[in-house]
């Protein structure tokens, strides 16, 4: 399966040197090259591809400024390339799939090329999914009515296997309190113990019973079983006080999701 590539940098010799050091992973398909943050967004929109390789600091559109450029339509998966450090939480918090620094190390590249792979197979098995769904509802439309509450709830997780500090953890969903973003990655925390999950919150979402974990914020899901209070604070927001005593802010925007399971 060919990954659709753009790369975006307004310095040549780095545009050369990510081809060179991509040239390994035959799956890449470099499609076009771009010199600034206008020419990407054209040429995004005008070839969607796959994956852009994503320079953030370019003179006029900016990296950030690109990845707001394309969001009206389905966007590609974005790597930032950089030679600032200090770019780092801002490419996270554009959900990004990974962050590079200038020169780019070919062991965090091949780690990233495997992450985009990841991802690339849960998005296009979820598409899928939905054609066969729609297909169903077209011939068959009693066979998804016929699906009781039993059987789509089995399709959530009751145990997730984190990878943390080299090692691997059997985690009970039932235990987790909280989850929060930060970017590319999730922090599970159970009461007692945090976990860093390598995982975006959408996917992670998916694999949870909306029935018992629902988002209160941006970048915040919460296990409604673990609330034991709703503090009001100003502006319409709130904060839950969870089992463990760990307060967690719910954003005005989220609050009548809550309103609707805590009472």
């Amino acid at each position: 399966m060919t990954i659709r590539t753009i790369l975006v940098d307004d310095e040549k010799l780095a545009v050369q040197g990510l081809q060179l050091r991509l040239e390994p992973f035959s799956d890449i398909e470099i499609i076009e090259t771009c010199a600034n943050g206008r020419e990407a967004i054209r040429a995004i929109k005008t070839q969607k591809p796959d994956l852009v390789f994503l320079d953030i600091q370019m003179p006029g559109f900016d990296g950030f400024s690109v990845v707001k450029g394309v969001m009206e339509i389905d966007p590609p998966l974005f790597v930032f390339v950089t030679a600032y450090q200090e770019h780092a939480i801002r490419a996270f918090e554009a959900n990004a799939v990974n962050y590079l620094m200038k020169p780019v190390d070919e062991t965090k590249l091949a780690d990233t090329i495997e992450r985009v792979r990841q991802r690339l197979a849960e998005k296009r098995s979820t598409e899928e999914a939905e054609k066969l769904k729609d297909v169903l509802a077209e011939v068959s439309p009693e066979s998804l009515e016929s699906m009781g509450e039993d059987e789509t709830t089995g399709r959530y997780e009751k145990m997730i296997n984190v990878k943390d500090r080299g090692q691997i953890f059997r985690v009970d969903v039932d235990s987790i309190e909280h989850v929060e973003a930060a970017g590319d990655y999730m922090c599970i925390y159970t009461g007692d113990n945090s976990l860093i999950l390598r995982e975006t919150m959408k996917d992670l979402e998916r694999r949870l019973d909306p029935k018992n974990f629902q988002r209160v914020h941006r970048s915040t899901i919460v296990n409604l079983d673990q609330v034991r209070q709703v503090k009001p604070h100003t502006n319409g927001e709130c904060f839950l006080v969870l089992e463990s005593g760990a307060e967690v802010k719910v954003s005005r925007s989220y609050r009548d999701v809550v309103a609707r399971f805590v009472h």
